[in-house]
């Protein structure tokens, strides 16, 4: 099982984690989540298995930029 973290800085956004609230897509797989950090302007997704693409999309769009961060792990069980 694969797990990945996108996270996006959104010092440079017109938008603020609110405003993504408000928007925000919704997950299939309940074990993903959006993740934000208002002290540190960041936002973000932790997502098991496939990656949802069109709600990484929507957020991209939102935000107006791809993530800084885009890693994968495997899960060790």
């Amino acid at each position: 099982m694969i797990v990945t973290v996108l996270i996006w800085s959104l010092g440079d956004s017109m938008t603020t984690i609110d405003e993504l609230r408000a928007h925000l897509p919704w997950l299939h797989d309940e074990r993903s989540h959006w993740i934000g950090n208002e002290g540190s302007e960041r936002f973000g997704l932790i997502a098991y298995g496939d990656v949802p693409l069109e709600a990484v999309a929507r957020v991209r769009e939102l935000i107006g930029h791809d993530p800084h961060v885009h890693d994968e792990f495997d899960v060790e069980t």
